[in-house]
């Protein structure tokens, strides 16, 4: 009966990580949130957990975007043989993407440890739930009308400064990007494109970075049950989240996340108050 609990817990925080990765409401605050208020500790590596969700979430991205994926690849590749219009855009589209990906990966590999150690708690979820909340209400009517070929090297930089924000606990990755990149004049369509594609290089750095932490969790033959439905919930309710979040950018409707946010942060910090 005990592993059926911690099956079935692993199971709905897999699908609470996945529904909330591509939304921008910060999954790894909701985790916290989750973990604090239901008294839900991750038995065995937290950072075996973190990887199959966050993995999960990745093959989402890359089954909805494959063919984005493959036209950036191929035309990325063809550009330098040949020098057109198309093959240019997407070949700076890639090189933009890889530009953004290092303000993250430098935080991360320099101050993870004390993001973890010192921003890890509720009260911060709480107060970055309201600073995701302040940048997407600030740029909730905005209709760029900048395209993939339009982008710049300084369009690049600032997103990725904005995903390296993104690694405190409660201030949203796919937030954080799309604010910044929608309020460089950037259109939805492309925003979004960046925002998850950009995802792809940082997930795939993490799960470096925690390889070796994965394979000293002395409880992975244990969990193996536990962690498989994780990823599994985490893989169907992330592809699902991505797909109806789309469908909200392209209607321009952020403002419902920003009025979330605002709502949900004060009331985690209150609640916090009142159980200590």
């Amino acid at each position: 009966m005990e592993q059926l609990w911690l099956t079935i817990k692993f199971l709905l925080l897999g699908l609470f990580q996945g529904l909330t990765e591509p939304i921008p409401i910060s999954s790894s605050g909701h985790l916290l949130i989750a973990q604090y208020f239901l008294d839900v500790e991750i038995e065995g590596s937290n950072s075996t957990f973190a990887l199959l969700v966050n993995s999960a979430s990745l093959i989402a991205v890359l089954i909805i975007y494959r063919k984005d994926i493959k036209r950036l690849i191929i035309n990325g590749l063809r550009y330098f043989n040949v020098k057109n219009e198309e093959t240019k855009r997407d070949f700076m589209f890639v090189v933009y993407l890889v530009v953004a990906t290092i303000p993250a990966g430098l935080v991360g590999v320099l101050f993870q440890d004390q993001i973890d150690e010192n921003l890890s708690t509720i009260v911060t979820v709480g107060v970055t739930l309201i600073v995701t909340g302040v940048g997407l209400w600030l740029i909730r009517n905005m209709r760029g009308q900048r395209k993939d070929g339009n982008m710049t090297m300084k369009d690049a930089i600032i997103i990725g400064c904005a995903q390296a924000v993104a690694l405190i606990p409660g201030i949203s990755r796919s937030g954080a990007t799309i604010v910044a990149a929608m309020a460089r004049g950037i259109n939805q369509e492309t925003a979004l494109r960046f925002s998850f594609l950009l995802f792809i290089p940082v997930s795939l750095g993490g799960a470096v970075l925690s390889f070796t932490d994965i394979l000293n969790d002395s409880n992975l033959a244990q969990m193996a049950i536990p962690y498989t439905v994780a990823f599994l919930g985490s893989l169907v309710a992330s592809y699902f989240s991505l797909k109806w979040f789309m469908n909200i950018m392209a209607k321009g409707q952020l403002k419902y996340f920003a009025i979330y946010c605002f709502i949900v942060g004060p009331l985690v910090i209150l609640a916090w108050y009142l159980m200590n």
